[in-house]
């Protein structure tokens, strides 16, 4: 069956996060990605670990399936001529280097829009390709400390925190593939072809949403609530008899089944806690009040209680856990795949599910240079030269 993308050529020269990201959710869709990496491989991910299987880095397999790699000298003319050769056949080009070395590589959007007037170029950086930062380098730890990210996570006793994944990597390659898909569907009617610069700072500050949103309407600067919700209560988490649980009572049918399900009537007529606008400024008086009495019951039977009378909750699952969730199963979130080094791999698998044009996986993450004979004998260089 044919990928959504199956007619596009991606030239990836990203490494780490963001970039492949991007490119192995648009591989994912039936895209031709070809990785490009610096002979012997330059993707720095392949020694992150451990964990390794037979010296294959999980953090590499994670972001690099359907893919085909090759290894060009960039510093060399020969690695640049090859660059611009594989440019003409391609329809997006993608990197994440630091701003301004695609200018010394003279593989800038310019140079290369003359070579193929409909590429679509995507650019990845820290802080954009404008503005005083454009020259810092940009790390997804220092961008969540910079965007205000981490001011608004964790508590007053744990200070502020990172998430427990490069969060601002994922979401600037979901939206680098957001911006690449709109200017392929554009290309589609005019023609042409465009360069986008996407940042990872713009990304973070823009994933604010309602707290943004929060201080730039009151003037407040907000601070971190831990698990708790800064707009609707109760919505966070809760110790039980055996553990802990998260109850997100969203509007205030949900409280008042809530007020019935923990046998405590009198408080769906409470002025205090009538609707969510009362509910959150009196937070501190209602939440001791509910957790009092969950601390009496395990977390399964509130579960079970709270799901029949429709209120949302959940419990916190660890990864293990994840793995073996039977909804998850059922969605087939979870893959394995055959490697040439590493042998069977597991995989997380995509969230995409499209009726007519279902992902595919197709590829294991390759081996640095893995395709170069296939890849550049297509550009007619003989097997010596290879």
């Amino acid at each position: 069956m044919a990928g959504a993308l199956e007619h596009i050529r991606i030239l990836d020269l990203s490494r780490v996060l963001a970039g492949p990201y991007c490119t192995m959710v648009l591989g994912d869709l039936g895209a031709e990605v070809i990785k490009v990496e610096a002979p012997g491989g330059s993707d720095e991910t392949r020694k992150w670990g451990p964990p390794f299987q037979e010296g294959v880095s999980a953090y590499y397999l994670c972001t690099n399936r359907n893919k085909k790699s090759i290894t060009i000298d960039l510093k060399s003319k020969e690695g640049i001529k090859q660059i611009k050769e594989l440019i003409r056949e391609s329809d997006v080009v993608i990197n994440n280097f630091r701003t301004g070395t695609m200018e010394r590589f003279e593989l800038d959007y310019e140079t290369l829009s003359e070579i193929n007037p409909g590429l679509i170029y995507c650019s990845i950086t820290g802080f954009g390709e404008t503005g005083p930062y454009q020259a810092m380098p940009g790390y997804d730890f220092i961008i969540q400390a910079m965007s205000g990210l981490m001011s608004i996570t964790g508590d007053e006793d744990t200070g502020p925190q990172k998430l427990g994944v490069a969060i601002t990597d994922i979401l600037t390659g979901l939206y680098a593939c957001i911006g690449i898909q709109g200017a392929l569907l554009e290309r589609s009617q005019s023609g042409k072809g465009q360069k986008l610069d996407i940042a990872l700072y713009d990304t973070a500050v823009s994933a604010l949403v309602n707290i943004g949103s929060n201080y730039l309407m009151s003037g407040k600067i907000p601070t971190p609530l831990g698990n708790n919700h800064a707009n609707i209560v109760p919505y966070q988490t809760f110790k039980t008899k055996d553990g802990e649980m998260v109850i997100a009572v969203g509007n205030d049918r949900q409280f008042q089944a809530l007020c019935d399900v923990i046998n405590k009537p009198e408080l769906k007529t409470d002025p205090r806690f009538l609707t969510n606008p009362n509910r959150v400024e009196h937070r501190e008086e209602l939440i001791p009040l509910l957790q009092n009495v969950l601390l009496h019951y395990p977390t399964n039977d509130w579960l079970e209680k709270c799901k029949q009378q429709k209120i949302p909750c959940g419990p916190i699952q660890n990864i293990a856990e994840v793995a073996n969730d039977k909804q998850l199963l059922a969605r087939e979130m979870f893959i394995n795949l055959p490697h040439p080094t590493a042998g069977t791999i597991n995989m997380i698998g995509s969230p995409l599910k499209l009726s007519r044009t279902p992902v595919t996986y197709r590829h294991h993450p390759p081996d640095a240079g893995e395709h170069n004979s296939v890849i550049f004998k297509q550009l007619g260089v003989s097997n010596k030269k290879i």
